[in-house]
């Protein structure tokens, strides 16, 4: 069986909206830990737009410019790079709303369609083994741009994986990577160092699962097919929160729900939907599913949702119908969550998912 998957890096422009939209929101928590939110962030050239609207119920204030321009640097957009964030022009059109949130918060305020999968093992951490596979290479990447020997180059970048699934082991057939770099690195060197990072990772991953197999000689590596990128970011792309959904879920394997994560407060249906029919997934894998794929429909004002669909060679262990009331959700909402790793940016299937520690530079 073949089977695709995608990521993008930090750098990306749709990834650094989305993360951009996220650490406003982590920092609204500060202000009110029962925060409304849905802010919406788009970039081109050296334009960034904010929009949507935000409530506390004190005055949040928030250092816009300096929260932006920190999340910037911690991707990799310096003054050494082709992008400074502190070039930026900031255009903010947030709602900035001085008002009680428990009336948008309290109670389900959307209709959404949320989906939850868990399958496989620890191993893959849940996921489909290609999405896994496309996550564990993007995070040997952007630590090897951060502290390895990809330092200062990026931090714009896409991969995309093909594999075969068989019963004798996953197998990659092709590892594509288009990689921003620096013109004071030789194209050649960039994909020579670029092969070195994602050769040991695939090192490390069969080293730690031998269901992957295949030597790397038989792989077919595309790195920067299309030549150098130089003006990476926003510089030669536009980018718009959400974008990026069917990467941040589960790849293309699993039907998308619908509904956005990123910009969203934690206590909005669909993401807080899409984080619990996860863990409900989870649940039943560790209780003896081989599979179990979740679907919750939800109304506006509504607390019950209305309809669930459980698909899974096991009988849930729990009721689906009290776990997924809205206020028995709400009480799991952990404040923590907005605190992710950028590495694994923390997406709601990938909870503590980090091969930082498999990856050592040699």
């Amino acid at each position: 069986m073949i089977r695709q998957s995608e990521a993008v890096l930090n750098g990306h422009p749709d990834k650094f909206c989305d993360l951009i939209a996220d650490r406003l929101i982590r920092e609204l928590y500060k202000v009110d830990t029962e925060a409304y939110a849905q802010i919406e962030v788009s970039t081109w050239s050296d334009l960034i737009f904010l929009t949507g609207s935000a409530v506390t119920r004190t005055k949040a204030d928030l250092p816009v410019r300096d929260i932006i321009v920190g999340l910037g640097k911690e991707i990799g957009y310096t003054k050494d790079n082709y992008i400074d964030v502190t070039r930026y022009k900031i255009m903010d059109h947030i709602c900035w709303i001085t008002r009680d949130p428990r009336e948008w918060t309290h109670y389900s305020n959307d209709q959404c369609i949320v989906v939850g999968y868990a399958g496989y093992d620890a191993l893959t951490h849940y996921l489909p083994p290609e999405q896994f596979l496309v996550w564990y290479l993007r995070e040997a990447l952007v630590v090897a741009l951060t502290d390895g020997p990809l330092r200062l180059q990026g931090p714009d970048g896409k991969l995309l994986i093909t594999m075969r699934e068989e019963q004798d082991g996953w197998k990659p057939d092709t590892l594509l990577v288009t990689l921003q770099h620096q013109e004071s690195l030789s194209f050649m060197e960039l994909i020579s160092r670029t092969e070195q990072v994602l050769r040991h990772a695939w090192g490390s991953l069969q080293a730690t699962d031998r269901r992957w197999v295949g030597k790397w000689e038989s792989i077919n590596i595309l790195i920067n097919p299309n030549g150098p990128l130089l003006n990476g970011g926003s510089d030669g792309d536009n980018g718009q929160t959400g974008r990026k959904l069917v990467m941040d879920y589960y790849g293309p394997r699993i039907p998308l729900g619908g509904g956005a994560i990123y910009g969203k407060d934690l206590s909005h249906i669909d993401r807080l939907g899409a984080f619990q029919a996860r863990r409900f997934a989870l649940e039943m894998v560790d209780q003896g599913a081989k599979e179990s794929l979740v679907r919750v429909c939800y109304a506006p004002g509504l607390e019950e949702p209305l309809s669930i669909d459980i698909v899974s060679d096991k009988r849930p262990h729990r009721s689906p119908k009290d776990f997924f009331r809205f206020p028995n959700m709400r009480r799991n909402i952990r404040l923590a969550d907005m605190d992710y790793d950028l590495r694994t940016l923390g997406g709601f299937y990938n909870m503590g998912l980090s091969v930082h520690a498999a990856y050592e530079m040699s």
